[in-house]
């Protein structure tokens, strides 16, 4: 109870950043976040989910879906043609988007029998 007394912020701007690892925020990256948080997540949410951004890698933007987005059956179609066509329209940089999954449910497929 101290420590909410206290007024300190719950969530720091580090913590926030560290959401795709160790990798550097370069002027790409940061074209990506902000499209990302002003014009996709936005319109994601409105449809009850989100889209979390995990990393860009040669290329190719990864995107984790949550909420509805998981078990939509239209989420692959918003992503490609909604999501990776606005990225590509304001960052060239970017070829395409891809959908990466849970670590831990990937754990556990590759564990089933």
């Amino acid at each position: 109870m101290d420590f909410f007394a206290s007024g300190l912020p719950l969530v720091t701007e580090e913590a926030s950043s560290g959401e795709a690892g160790s990798e550097e925020d370069d002027e790409v990256v940061a074209m990506i976040k902000e499209l990302l948080d002003t014009r996709i997540r936005p319109t994601v949410q409105e449809d009850g989910g989100d889209v979390i951004y995990k990393g860009f890698e040669d290329g190719i933007v990864q995107l984790k879906l949550q909420g509805s987005c998981t078990s939509c059956p239209s989420s692959i179609i918003t992503l490609k043609n909604g999501i990776q066509n606005m990225l590509q329209f304001y960052i060239p940089e970017v070829e395409g988007v891809e959908q990466v999954m849970d670590d831990e449910s990937n754990e556990k497929e590759a564990n089933s029998p």
